[in-house]
């Protein structure tokens, strides 16, 4: 340790002593991906920029280390600004821009405020973006994409707070897609739910990230089977220049990310780029140390490589992992919560893969270009239950299943005149295996079911009355060939958006769009007897009202308040528990691995303000409170109840402060209501137990308290000639706020930890908030 404080001072010590000079570089292109020759690339508030060349290329040197805004300007384009871009010594990443061309007319060119913060025209509202900076250095997020994504505007935290669940606007877990860099990924989380996508834990690396961005409304055509939100990870591309490694090294993993150029020549750029990462945890051997009783083991892995064929084709391959281990150890004292823990949790053995290729050509007409991408997606899921988990003796519930879907996309975008036009195809083929085994229930089946979903997509985009009103109008079709009574025309989804700018810092904002959904493969899946009791399932609709007010406050700054209405029809309704599956989902279980009927109906409704700064003098923060109903039915139609993710109140606050030296302090606050919750069937538990059996008749019934968590970081980034170092202190739950749950029950027992007899149930004691403190290191060399 006195080695290690030795030489940590002489790097400081040299750092204050050294001039250490970095460079940024990139591309700037048009939505084409046309390169724009003579665009002038400048930092905000220092004399240094530059010209690009003749592949749209540009670079400045001799740029001290540090955060900066990055401005792009080219005639007869929208200007466009890079917020809080961190440059460090070694292991930049290229900072690309795409413009979109500006329909002023040139002989009247003024000198404006463009460069304010803007949104796509096909999604002008409910729409949020953060950059690779914000994300690295989120408070609370541990460097989980997936984690810091939750802290967007409208999104519900999970149940216990320990979870990736994306829940919007009041909408269920599963009715979001994901995406990266166009490829669709089900699951983004370890030990994901089945039949859903959350998980404790991200399986994204941060360092591949460029951006993250979530549509909750009023999103694209060309996504299928969403009801709730997209979710669109952008990867950045690996060096094409010059070889760099990154260390990462969290509260719960270690990542090891390598970049660089392949087949290069000299000095010149190669047209073929790679980033390559693996990360493993740790979690099972902190858990071991403090005496928790679980060990979740899990390994990721993540690659891209970029190939330029020619200016107008290039080859995208990614891919992305997991291997995943949960179980438990009965070793050591264990009681109270723990002794829950240790007799509920399940067994998990999950293994999942996603590659996918993409080819993007560009038109030499300069018109438009087309992007096809084939992909393959694998989940493998062991999941077990036993009555006693310290010899994983007396199994009594095993759901071994595989899912496996191999999918085709090609898409045109196209540039008319004044009109945006985009259309597309996908065509899907889903094979799907599982073998179930209930003793509580006293059902057993084996199934394999192998089908074919298609869709078809078409958006129209144009800009009226000199760039001040944007107009969108789209339209989807889907079907596949396993369900009954779903053709391509009875899943017509329309969708319609408009924006208009009344003033120069006004805007009025609407969508409405129709939406569709089909069952996940547990539902699909599921047999009674030998048949296919859910073969009649109609696909999920959710129809999405929205209409907001937007006042641009300067460049980086802007306030909002839109209105939202959701409407569900034809959501699966469960046949034993005479509830709605909007009510599942967010727990370690098999999501709709049950009998069910499309009957039921919902509605989600509220309003949302959310003011946002993006980085200026040295400030960037993001506030917004939403006030909402998420109401569902079961069989009766006319019954709407609150569902378990009506908290009625969200509060969200996600700032930071540049202070000099390269230090930063960051602060996030999240605040919900308090959320309806499902009781525990006392007499039935009682019976069944290690399994915890709901009384989803009483759901309502009780409330969980508020949750309330404040988390709080402060980064320390040093730059040497050939080397980065940046050291982060996080803590989390600063308030000390007990992470509001609902109520555990084990067997009562005696001193000595005997079951006693007769059995009965106890109420776990509810152990007090505390702060955890967090310390990591990222290295770039």
């Amino acid at each position: 340790m006195k080695k290690l404080f030795t030489i940590l001072l002489i790097l400081l010590t040299f750092e204050g002593f050294t001039q250490i000079s970095t460079s940024i570089r990139g591309y700037v292109k048009d939505e084409t991906g046309m390169a724009l020759i003579g665009a002038s690339v400048y930092l905000e508030n220092t004399i240094q920029g530059s010209i690009t060349n003749e592949k749209g290329y540009y670079q400045i040197d001799n740029v001290k280390p540090g955060s900066y805004n990055l401005v792009v300007s080219y005639l007869g384009y929208k200007s466009q600004t890079r917020y809080n871009i961190d440059l460090r010594s070694v292991g930049n990443q290229l900072y690309n821009f795409v413009l979109k061309e500006s329909a002023t007319n040139l002989s009247e060119v003024v000198v404006s405020n463009q460069n304010k913060i803007t949104r796509p025209r096909e999604t002008p509202l409910s729409t949020q973006t953060l950059s690779s900076v914000e994300i690295a250095t989120y408070p609370g997020g541990n460097n989980d994409v997936v984690r810091v994504a939750q802290s967007f505007p409208g999104i519900s935290p999970s149940p216990g707070g320990f979870r990736n669940d994306l829940i919007i606007r009041g909408g269920a877990p599963n009715e979001s897609v994901y995406y990266l860099d166009g490829i669709e990924i089900p699951n983004i989380n370890h030990f994901s739910t089945q039949g859903s996508s959350g998980g404790p834990v991200g399986m994204l690396n941060v360092s591949f990230i460029d951006d993250v961005s979530l549509s909750t409304s009023a999103f694209g055509s060309q996504y299928d089977n969403a009801l709730s939100g997209v979710l669109q990870f952008s990867q950045r591309e690996g060096s094409q220049s010059s070889y760099h490694t990154n260390f990462r090294l969290s509260a719960s993993e270690a990542a090891l990310t390598h970049e660089g150029p392949l087949f290069k020549k000299g000095e010149e750029q190669s047209k073929t780029s790679y980033m390559i990462s693996a990360r493993r945890s740790y979690l099972q051997f902190l858990f071991e140390l403090v005496g928790l009783p679980i060990r979740p083991d899990y390994w990721d892995y993540q690659y891209k490589i970029t190939h330029r064929i020619d200016d107008y084709n290039t080859l995208n391959l990614i891919g992305l992992g997991s291997i995943d281990d949960f179980a438990v150890d009965a070793s050591g004292d264990i009681e109270g919560d723990e002794l829950s823990i240790l007799e509920q949790a399940p067994f998990i053995e999950q293994r999942t893969n996603t590659i996918g290729l993409s080819w993007r050509h560009r038109f030499k007409s300069g018109k438009g270009f087309m992007q096809t991408s084939i992909s393959n997606n694998l989940l493998v899921n062991d999941f077990s239950r036993y009555e006693d988990n310290r010899t994983q003796s007396g199994l009594y519930f095993r759901n071994d299943s595989r899912e496996m879907e191999t999918k085709l996309r090609w898409g045109l975008t196209y540039f008319q005149k004044d009109w945006k036009i985009q259309t597309g195809v996908n065509i899907q083929y889903s094979d799907y295996e599982n073998i179930t085994l209930d003793l509580n229930d006293n059902y057993a089946y084996e199934t394999e079911i192998d089908f074919m979903k298609y869709g078809a997509y078409a958006n129209l985009t144009r800009t009226f009355l000199d760039e001040r009103l944007d107009f969108s109008i789209g339209v989807r079709m889907d079907a596949d060939s396993f369900t009954r009574g779903n053709d391509i025309f009875s899943n017509l989804s329309p969708r319609m958006a408009l924006s208009y700018e009344f003033t120069d810092d006004w805007k009025v904002k609407a969508s409405v769009g129709r939406y569709y959904k089909i069952a996940p493969y547990t539902i699909l899946g599921f047999q009674e007897n030998g048949t296919f009791v859910n073969k009649d399932v109609d696909y999920t609709r959710s129809d999405h009202f929205v209409l907001g007010l937007e006042r641009i406050l300067g460049p980086a700054a802007s306030i909002s308040l839109e209105a939202f209405y959701k409407k569900y029809e034809d959501y699966p309704v469960s046949i034993v528990d005479q509830v709605s599956l909007a009510n599942k989902g967010a727990d370690f279980e098999i999501l709709g691995n049950e009998a069910v009927e499309t009957v039921g109906k919902g509605r989600s409704y509220g309003l949302e303000l959310q003011f946002q700064q993006k980085l200026s003098k040295r400030f960037y923060g993001l506030f917004a409170y939403t006030f909402f109903y998420s109401e569902f039915t079961g069989f009766d139609r006319s019954k709407y109840l609150p569902s378990v993710w009506d908290s009625r109140h969200l509060l969200s606050f996600t700032g930071g402060y540049k202070l000099k030296k390269n230090w930063e302090i960051s602060a996030r606050y999240r605040f919900a209501g308090e959320t309806p919750i499902v009781p525990t069937n006392l007499d039935e538990t009682l019976i069944r137990y290690p399994e915890i059996v709901l009384d989803y008749s009483r759901m309502g019934e009780e409330k969980l308290g508020v949750f309330s968590e404040l988390d709080v970081r402060i980064d320390k980034k040093y730059n040497f000639k050939k080397l980065s170092l940046e050291f982060f202190l996080e803590i989390q739950n600063l308030l000390m706020r007990k992470t509001p749950e609902a109520p555990e029950y084990i067997l009562a027992r005696d001193d000595m930890g005997n079951v006693i007899e007769p059995r009965s149930l106890e109420q776990v004691v509810e152990e007090e908030g505390a702060p955890i403190p967090t310390i990591g290191i990222v290295i770039d060399f």
